[in-house]
């Protein structure tokens, strides 16, 4: 179906691709599978006609194509779903799937007519997308489900989907599978870009592995484990869960009483919230996102003001409820944001401004009165990428050069570098490699064995569980259920996000 013969590309100094071969055979799910800055992506692209090879040829059903811009590879029946969903949140899902592929006549779109094959294309690959709602009242994982019909809209015969499944819960990955199968059966070609092992050896049927931008291997899923596609990956074995002594808890740091946070339309998106984490421990916060985790964080953090008469957060015994988020920062409270993007970066700034971002302010960032210590923030900034293993290791850089992974990599060690009392993590490895995701693992036991307060929410269950040492449950805004992860079935767990169990009964 589809075929790259010795593709290069380079991005200035960076070797991003260096004479790749991959093949994908028609009626498959065909994983690629690496670390972040592993060319993955960047394959794909070019695949898609986003990016031009410097070499290399593209075949699609066994014939040699020029794809040189991504109508090219629609003409071809190639579609592409990226990680970061294209879609304008103020039009409807019909608006959005015609949207550069407009039925009718420029002076008369019909906007039925599309309305009526997107139905009929949702129906057949029961995909339940209505084409009138609007964009901005969807989940996540309906969102992905427009993307996907956008796609099948123009025709594709190929899907290719990058890291389809960071954004999306356990429950919509399970149906976003099923979707997938469907298609498979139906004579699509998909190929999934994912770092997520566990996926690759549920979904695909077969598996091609990158490493430092060329292929490394090409192995049949069937025939393949977790430990063997970790170690081609990373080039050296992988400890695939995490391993951490007994936390020793200490004095309460952070304590919440009955806080309440409004959203939009005055509804509440967190309700009555009570619990504490102490020095030296983890406490996780589980639950199906969109149910108060967001709020949680923001609020702790002094992003978001709590609703009036919105109850008390103590941090160290001292009342920091209307504290601002600097005063937070002061105190020692750090704060890694679920997004990266807007809260975590200034993506067109190099990784030594990234690097000072909330303490621009004092040293190392400032030597005297108004001026910036350059030298200083150089070093600072030398300093995170090297032990946190930051790639491209260039601190002149624009951040927005770096993979996903890496990014992720400089904010943990920005703030972890503030030595914090407490810190505030949401989403820690979202669209983070295997070789990234046991580092920033072993980095947050090592920071709560040395005494810090961790408050962790995750949307990977087994992340969030392996992690924490103990583990709230969250549900509509309310914590309602709190257990041991050690002891608690999967099964136990997922009850009380979705509502149901004991703790929520009473």
């Amino acid at each position: 179906m589809l075929e790259l013969r010795a593709i290069t590309k380079r991005f200035g100094e960076v070797l991003a691709n260096d004479h790749i071969d991959i093949k994908v055979e028609p009626g498959t799910i065909h994983a690629i599978v690496g670390e972040n800055g592993a060319g993955k992506s960047t394959a794909m692209r070019i695949a898609y006609g986003f990016y031009t090879a410097d070499s290399g040829e593209i075949l699609v059903d066994g014939e040699p194509r020029q794809i040189q811009t991504p109508h090219d590879a629609i003409r071809l029946g190639i579609g592409m779903v990226h990680q970061h969903f294209m879609l304008v949140d103020t039009m409807t899902v019909a608006e959005n799937i015609v949207l550069g592929a407009e039925p009718g006549s420029a002076a008369a779109i019909d906007l039925a007519k599309a309305s009526e094959e997107i139905r009929a294309l949702s129906n057949e690959f029961r995909l339940s997308v209505d084409p009138h709602a609007l964009v901005h009242d969807l989940s996540v994982g309906q969102q992905q489900r427009v993307e996907l019909l956008k796609a099948l809209y123009r025709h594709a015969r190929l899907l290719i989907l990058d890291e389809p499944t960071a954004v999306l819960t356990p429950q919509e990955v399970e149906e976003f599978f099923a979707i997938l199968r469907r298609m498979r059966e139906q004579g699509k070609t998909v190929i999934i870009i994912t770092h997520k092992l566990s996926e690759v050896l549920a979904i695909s049927d077969d598996v091609t592995v990158m490493r430092d931008g060329r292929v490394v291997g090409r192995v049949k899923t069937a025939e393949t484990g977790a430990a063997e596609l970790a170690r081609m990956m990373v080039g050296r074995d992988v400890l695939l869960r995490v391993e951490k002594p007994d936390a020793k808890p200490g004095e309460t740091v952070l304590s919440v009483q009955r806080l309440s946070v409004s959203v939009a339309g005055g509804e509440r998106g967190l309700r009555d919230v009570s619990f504490e984490v102490r020095a030296g421990e983890i406490v996780g916060v589980a639950g199906v996102e969109g149910n108060g985790q967001t709020e949680l964080i923001e609020a702790l953090a002094g992003l978001v003001p709590p609703a009036r008469a919105g109850g008390e957060v103590l941090f160290r015994g001292r009342d920091i409820t209307k504290a601002n988020a600097r005063d937070r920062y002061e105190m020692g409270i750090a704060h890694v944001p679920e997004d990266r993007h807007r809260r975590g970066l200034l993506l067109d700034f190099d990784l030594s401004e990234n690097s000072i971002l909330g303490l621009h302010y004092r040293k190392p960032a400032v030597s005297a009165g108004p001026l910036l210590d350059l030298r200083g923030i150089r070093a600072r900034a030398q300093e995170i990428i090297r032990d946190f293993d930051v790639r491209p290791a260039n601190p002149d850089l624009p951040a927005r050069a770096l993979s996903g992974g890496n990014q992720q990599k400089l904010i943990i060690g920005r703030e972890f570098g503030l030595n914090p009392k407490l810190l505030l993590i949401s989403q820690p490895t979202r669209g983070v490699d295997i070789g990234a995701i046991e580092f920033i693992h072993r980095k947050l036991v090592e920071l709560r064995d040395e005494g810090c307060a961790i408050l962790l929410v995750s949307a990977e269950l087994e992340e969030v569980t392996s992690l924490a040492d103990r583990l709230l449950v969250i549900y509509h805004g309310r914590i309602v259920g709190e257990v041991d992860p050690k002891r608690a079935t999967q099964e136990e767990i997922g009850l009380l996000m979705t509502g149901g169990g004991k703790a929520n009964a009473e």
